[in-house]
């Protein structure tokens, strides 16, 4: 894409594969005035006109939970050197909040998400591709510790979404994403270093 400003690096990894602390720290790594980062997280659908109980029902463990026609369209922007205003997410509630983020466009771009490569539409921006492999029951763990803790889930609703969403889904869109990577990581434990 000629009309293209920055270098564009997409992270891609399953569910609690840590991807967030790796951007953080590949930015550090590259300096983080040089970087702008990007997470799937941010776009998730929002899903506010639905019960509490409705909501807990969604599967967000596939594509279609992400908003894909703002991503693209804000991603689109970013590579060209533009400004968005984000959406922000709030995983407790599985809403947009009323705020929004200012994000600028740097000579570095990291994308990183579950779903990082599964938009066709965005692969062929990318410059270096990363996938995050992490085997299952270390990826389940996590998930386990960051949804009891962070994001006020309970034990039982925790392990029927893993068992009938996030492993169903990860072997379905996540895996086999993995052939699109330039890298392929071991990451199976949270180092300072990468």
């Amino acid at each position: 894409m000629s009309d293209k400003k920055n270098y564009i690096i997409a992270v891609c990894g399953g569910s609690a594969s840590r991807k967030t602390t790796f951007v953080h720290l590949l930015s550090k790594e590259l300096g983080m005035k040089n970087v702008t980062c990007l997470s799937q997280d941010d776009y998730y659908r929002d899903l506010s006109h639905l019960t509490m109980e409705e909501r807990d029902q969604v599967n967000f463990d596939e594509p279609r939970s992400i908003d894909s026609e703002l991503l693209i369209k804000q991603f689109l922007q970013l590579s060209k050197g533009q400004s968005i205003e984000r959406p922000c997410y709030d995983f407790s509630t599985h809403c947009r909040t009323e705020e929004t983020c200012e994000v600028k466009p740097e000579k570095i771009l990291i994308f990183e998400g579950t779903f990082s490569l599964a938009f066709k539409e965005l692969r062929s921006l990318y410059d270096l591709v990363l996938y995050l492999d992490v085997p299952s029951d270390i990826r389940f763990i996590r998930k386990l510790q960051r949804d009891l803790g962070s994001r006020g889930r309970k034990l039982t609703h925790v392990v029927d979404q893993y068992l009938n969403m996030v492993r169903v889904m990860h072997n379905k869109f996540v895996e086999p994403c993995k052939e699109h990577a330039d890298f392929v990581i071991p990451w199976t434990h949270q180092s300072d270093k990468i």
